[in-house]
């Protein structure tokens, strides 16, 4: 499971004859599926040290960022900082951004008051359709009706979002910014954002950020500790990468979750080391949903096919330490886990793409008459492995955030599909 990164990014493009998504989620349980190698083909560039805080990059005036304006003084009135790659677009979605920017402990409450409309909304659509008339008229009403459901829909992505954003502020944890050359670093490096490794680290609890450490081994191998050499990468590939952490954190914290209510009730199972035997049984039985509906359907990407590794020297699981809460999920049948590896609802999918695509871009994708996907445009970026290493812990803990956000709000307001 820790190499999230494996098997989900050799599928994380999927491509529609309507509008290309490139950094599709698969809300399958195959995400999970154990790897031995370094998942990110890197060519090592140079060796630099790290950006100090002085560097820290600012006024990304991007569309797509969600933006500060400051209003504190007529000189600043022009100054700009981002706070999220994302911008909100629905006007419940603008609205929270202002509250996000001026007011941001009054978020919780913005959010319960726009929850509340959308659930009278959406009872009274279901009163008119009791109702309505039958024939012509019937036909434009349910026209209707479906606009305003979308509508509702992309309102409620958007507050997930910003509770999410809400979330990272509440940790004092600034958001990554649109990744893009900096015009501030002369090596052209991307990463001149602060390192903010130890506070991301502390969001989790000691089980699951020992499993956080297991998949950031296999992404990044033996240049976990190496913090100064940079390297030039395929943006789509790290692009890949973080859409697929942010996918294993939204797994990891479900399963923590239960894991953490069973050890406060005193009945978790015996802890024994699994075999590795035992956890390729586990994980190799499951397999892909299929392609029933849009947020589960892939197609995949031969460019990452690399990404899945294989088995090491080492044998099955080779390098991957023991941790109580690993050998806890190993003891999970092969429909438990299917369950646990599935993001539950299409809000939360498309707000994974969205986020990963204004946080990397949309790249060029040509497709070959033979059906492939030519990858020899693909931008190559410069990042050092601590920026790579940031880059994931923020995604983990995106994850996380979408996994509490979304159990909030389905509380209060049902969308969540059993």
């Amino acid at each position: 499971m820790e190499a999230a990164a494996a098997s989900v990014a050799r599928s994380s493009i999927g491509l529609h004859s309507h509008r290309p998504v490139l950094f599709s989620v698969y809300s399958g349980p195959d995400f999970i599926r154990f790897g031995t190698k370094s998942l990110l083909p890197i060519k090592h560039y140079s060796s630099v040290s790290n950006p100090k805080p002085r560097h820290r990059r600012k006024g990304f005036g991007s569309r797509r960022c969600m933006v500060v304006r400051a209003s504190s003084s007529p000189e600043s009135s022009g100054s700009m900082d981002p706070i999220a790659p994302l911008q909100l677009e629905s006007p419940v979605g603008q609205f929270l951004s202002q509250i996000l920017i001026s007011h941001p402990h009054l978020v919780p409450a913005a959010v319960e008051q726009q929850l509340e409309q959308l659930q009278t909304d959406r009872d009274a659509e279901k009163h008119k359709e009791e109702a309505s008339a039958s024939g012509t008229e019937l036909v434009l009403y349910r026209r209707i009706a479906e606009v305003k459901a979308n509508e509702r829909r992309k309102a409620l992505e958007e507050i997930l979002y910003a509770l999410v954003v809400q979330k990272f502020m509440d940790a004092n944890v600034s958001l990554i910014p649109s990744i893009t050359p900096s015009s501030s670093d002369s090596s052209g490096r991307v990463d001149t954002w602060l390192s903010q490794d130890e506070n991301l680290e502390q969001l989790h609890s000691s089980e699951a950020y020992e499993m956080i450490q297991n998949h950031l081994a296999l992404i990044l191998g033996n240049r976990l500790g190496d913090s100064t050499s940079v390297a030039q990468i395929s943006k789509l590939r790290v692009g890949q990468v973080y859409a697929a952490s942010v996918m294993y954190g939204y797994f990891l914290k479900r399963v923590d979750q239960r894991f953490q209510l069973e050890k406060s009730m005193k009945i978790l199972p015996d802890a024994s080391d699994v075999e590795v035997s035992g956890i390729q049984q586990v994980v190799g039985d499951v397999t892909p949903t299929g392609a029933e509906g849009s947020h589960e359907a892939l197609s995949s990407h031969p460019e990452v096919s690399s990404f899945s590794g294989g088995v090491s020297p080492g044998g099955f699981g080779h390098g991957i330490k023991a941790s109580r809460l690993r050998t806890y999920v190993m003891s999970f049948d092969g429909e438990t886990l299917q369950r646990y590896a599935t993001i539950r609802s299409k809000e939360a999918v498309s707000i994974i793409e969205k986020h990963t695509e204004a946080l990397f871009g949309r790249p060029e994708i040509v497709v070959t008459p033979q059906g492939t996907v030519d990858s020899s445009n693909d931008e190559q970026i410069k990042i050092s492995f601590a920026g790579l290493k940031r880059l994931v812990l923020e995604a983990v803990t995106f994850g996380s955030f979408l996994w509490d956000v979304e159990s909030y709000v389905d509380s209060r307001y049902h969308f969540v599909m059993n």
